[in-house]
């Protein structure tokens, strides 16, 4: 089975909660094999760049932040803050 943007999402969140090595390797891994399809979705995306700034890997967020063509205020407040909901 394809993971589908629910799972990504879900998948991100919790490597970003969890943040301990595993967590960000599993993390790492399901980005670097994720569908280029998921780029266009804004949640998708929103959500890796906040487990890259919650993993201390600035350099890959502002990766996938200009791979974005469109950005909502949570994705530019993840990007100034690291956090959105702190």
């Amino acid at each position: 089975l394809e993971p589908n943007d629910f799972v990504y999402v879900h998948m991100f969140g919790a490597c970003a909660s969890l943040c301990n090595e595993r967590a960000i390797n599993v993390g790492k891994k399901l980005l670097d094999e994720m569908p280029r399809k998921f780029i266009d979705n804004i949640i998708v995306m929103t959500s890796a760049i906040k487990m890259m700034m919650k993993f201390g890997d600035v350099k890959e967020a502002e990766r996938l932040f200009h791979l974005m063509q469109n950005k909502t205020i949570a994705t530019y407040g993840i990007m100034v803050k690291g956090n959105f909901d702190e």
